[in-house]
């Protein structure tokens, strides 16, 4: 296991503990609402609020994705919350393809959540208290605009956290400062680093719309659509926690209150259940494993894509699992589907020989700590940047889903699995 990602949890442990300032050495009382009801989103935040917990910290979280209290860890449900998982794979695509449409979606979408979240019972109840028993308080930016309401109204100390590697288009607002486009991908490109005058070009040309967007797009929303959130000042962040990592991205410039901790959901491997792993060690050629996330619901996918990778399966000697939802016509021999796999355990074994992967930096990094190549199909966000940034540092390949022909499946799953370069460059 990588130990640079090893030493993160720790260090989220130092950095927040440090820049409190309090008079007793107690415990802090910390409180934490998760507003996007999407797997990914949420064990990141876990992993920072766990860790927390761990050294000694008593963590209260509202979230959409309960699991059940601990000794200091309290978890209260927000099952309102419109859940992200097991979307349609097309459907989705066409909302949020382009930045010009995405932009927009996700200004309307967190505000959608963050009104679900006010209307609560659990949380009018915090926000009509007379007086807080907190001392931190611990939120995705997504929903910043009524993030800073929370904080402002219990007069807590705001930490932010970050899912994705980078939030570009709303750094300004967020941070105070602008990433140069020149020689900074924005969070929507499909390039790791502009390296072109064209990928600069459109690098600059997605900052200033996105910037113009949020911008217009937020005060066109407040006047509509007036909440109490937006009868406060933006409170700005004491600290802001990114799920990104020197390891995977290219180097940039940043704040000196933004902490990387990439890598920090990373566990300690548990034992595979005997099906898959009887499955896993019986592969004379090693196994592939497949999955397109949480978000997304493989068996959505249209029949002519499906049918793609089926036949290039069939031809390799290796064998596949593939999380997939429901039944499978016409299932290769060499393939075991399921709904769920433990991904974290299953990549970490010797006989795994690639993934192929829709790009969440959640899973890249579970890659990058294996050391498994990878051969990406990013839909959207910041999928394409976090595929590129692997394909860069000569451990991946790219493909485009929606134009997936079985010929050059084949191929680039034989390179990858029969060069060794793919390997060694994961391993380093």
């Amino acid at each position: 296991m990588n130990t640079s990602f090893c030493k993160v949890k720790l260090f989220v442990y130092y950095i927040v503990t440090s820049f409190i300032t309090y008079a007793s050495v107690d415990a802090l009382q910390i409180l934490a609402i998760e507003h996007i009801a999407a797997k990914s989103h949420w064990n990141f935040m876990s992993a920072v609020l766990q860790s927390l917990s761990e050294n000694g910290h008593n963590v209260t979280v509202y979230t959409p994705f309960p699991v059940g209290n601990q000794s200091n860890y309290t978890e209260i449900s927000l099952e309102l919350l419109p859940s992200q998982v097991g979307l349609d794979a097309v459907e989705l695509l066409n909302m949020f393809e382009k930045p010009t449409d995405m932009i927009p979606l996700i200004i309307n979408m967190t505000r959608d959540f963050c009104n679900i979240v006010y209307e609560q019972k659990e949380i009018q109840e915090l926000l009509n208290s007379d007086k807080s028993n907190y001392d931190i308080f611990i939120t995705e930016v997504l929903s910043s605009e009524c993030s800073s309401y929370v904080a402002s109204k219990l007069n807590l100390s705001l930490i932010y956290v970050i899912p994705s590697p980078m939030i570009t288009y709303m750094e300004h607002s967020v941070i105070g400062e602008v990433s140069n486009p020149a020689t900074v991908s924005h969070l929507m490109s499909h390039h790791a680093v502009p390296k072109t005058f064209y990928q600069r070009l459109s690098n600059v040309i997605i900052l200033g719309f996105s910037l113009f967007e949020l911008i217009f797009k937020e005060m066109e929303l407040k006047k509509i659509d007036t909440q109490p959130y937006d009868l406060v000042e933006s409170v700005k962040p004491s600290l802001v926690f990114i799920n990104t990592h020197y390891i995977t991205d290219a180097p940039r410039p940043l704040s000196a209150n933004l902490i990387q901790v990439g890598g920090i959901h990373l566990k300690s491997p548990n034992s595979i259940p005997n099906d898959i792993l009887e499955f896993i060690e019986n592969s004379p050629h090693g196994v592939i494993y497949f999955t397109f996330g949480s978000v997304i619901s493989m068996s959505t996918l249209p029949d002519h894509i499906q049918n793609a990778f089926k036949e290039a399966f069939g031809q390799i000697p290796q064998r596949i699992l593939w999380k997939y939802e429901g039944e499978m016509k016409d299932k290769p021999i060499n393939v075991m589907t399921s709904k769920w796999f433990p991904q974290r355990d299953i990549l970490l074994h010797p006989n795994v020989k690639l993934f192929i992967s829709h790009g969440g930096i959640s899973g890249v990094y579970e890659a990058v700590d294996a050391g498994v190549p990878v051969l990406g199909f990013p839909f959207f966000y910041d999928q394409h940047r976090n595929i590129d940034n692997l394909v860069e540092a000569g451990m991946g390949m790219s493909m485009d889903l929606f134009t997936i022909q079985k010929d050059e499946l084949l191929n680039n799953i034989l390179e990858l699995t029969n060069n060794e370069k793919y390997t060694k460059n994961a391993k380093i």
